[in-house]
């Protein structure tokens, strides 16, 4: 299988990327687009459409290609790949749950390929992270890989979308279907960030709403125990500075813990709103904001991925949270970096509101602040 990526700051300049990487012959079948709310859509997707090439696409909060971090840009994966081998499918939640629709991509998976992996993206779903995962592996009726990126839209928080060739959605759910007889798929999603502080009991949650923490309110747990100083007399409500720089792990027996992005804090009941649910009596402690170990983390769990089960790859797709992008600065390109050179195959990945993924010792689950590689090899 080939792979190419490409990128472009308008549908001119993808047009021109996409005519010259194919003037050699190349006949890509499928493309994974990535692309801020700003780029013409809809021109880009009818570009690809008309040289019948299936999309697989997500909006972003920004988006690269190899070690090159762009806004406002898009960036596409294109592939090679035999149609036999994949299968696309779209949903939206409305008449049906997001629940029930991933129900529904693992049956359709199980239909279609007797060994299928998924790589899934999913719109203005956050409160529903869990569901999907938990409706695939319901659906398909077993554990199954399941890999991919909650959409963004260049942080305005407002409605990132998915979207194929002819459907587009804020609350859509999109799966990639391969046939892992065809194509060797391996992932893993992994943060590196350092626990600090003593265990701490969530005392009282909804969902995804965390109401207090060790019986105090949960905002002034934080602003309190991290000296963090926010002022919400701005009238900016987005808490990009607990959110990015102090995380919640929430502690498991003998897997490891998953992260906890806060995105909003109420005011009124000094509650906060994170990006996954945040089950009561959940324990968790507080993170350090990140360092080059949090790099070296990742890349090593990378390296142990490729020695022991993923030693080659064709292409490389990566799904890291908004809010290591935030809070690596400089570092985000050393880390996507790094990570291409593990296995050196072209890459394509979007900073995400939310991470599907298996970590080292985990399941397939829904993360926060983690990075997601996903490797691909033509068998």
């Amino acid at each position: 299988m080939k792979a190419r990526s490409i990128k472009g700051k308008s549908t001119e300049e993808i047009k021109n990327s996409l005519e010259q990487t194919m003037s050699d012959g190349f006949k890509p079948t499928l493309a994974i687009v990535f692309l801020s709310i700003k780029q013409d859509r809809e021109a880009i997707c009818n570009m690809l459409d008309e040289i019948d090439i299936q999309i697989f696409g997500a909006t972003t909060s920004g988006e690269f290609i190899d070690g090159e971090i762009g806004e406002g840009s898009c960036v596409i994966m294109l592939l090679d790949l035999k149609p036999a081998h994949f299968r696309i499918i779209f949903s939206e939640t409305g008449e049906h749950s997001t629940l029930e629709n991933a129900i529904q991509l693992g049956i359709e998976g199980k239909k279609t390929f007797s060994n299928p992996a998924f790589i899934i993206a999913s719109g203005w779903l956050s409160q529903d992270g869990e569901q999907i995962i938990e409706g695939i592996t319901k659906g398909f009726g077993n554990d199954v890989p399941i890999f991919g990126g909650m959409a963004g839209d260049d942080l305005k928080l407002e409605g990132p979308v998915v979207f194929t060739n002819k459907s587009n959605s804020d609350k859509g759910l999109l799966g990639l279907i391969i046939d892992e007889e065809k194509v060797e798929i391996n992932g893993i999603a992994t943060c590196g960030w350092k626990a600090i502080g003593t265990t701490k009991t969530i005392t009282k949650s909804e969902g995804n709403i965390v109401y207090t923490i060790d019986d105090k309110p949960a905002l002034d747990t934080i602003i309190k125990y991290l000296g963090v100083d926010i002022d919400f007399n701005a009238g900016k409500e987005i808490v990009t500075q607990i959110g990015a720089y102090y995380p919640l792990q929430m502690e498991r027996e003998n897997v490891a813990p998953v992260m906890r992005t806060a995105m909003f804090a109420n005011r009124e009941d000094r509650s906060l709103i994170c990006a996954g649910n945040v089950p009561q009596g959940a324990k968790v402690r507080f993170s350090l904001p990140p360092d080059f170990d949090a790099i070296e983390k990742v890349v090593e769990e990378c390296q142990g991925l490729k020695k022991e089960t993923q030693p080659e790859a064709d292409a490389l797709i990566m799904f890291s949270c908004i809010s290591r992008n935030l809070s690596f600065g400089i570092l985000m390109k050393e880390e996507i970096e790094q990570v291409q050179q593990v296995w050196g195959a072209p890459m394509a990945g979007f900073f995400s509101y939310g991470e599907y993924g298996k970590s080292k010792t985990g399941k397939h689950e829904f993360h926060n602040n983690t990075c997601c590689v996903v490797a691909l090899k033509e068998k």
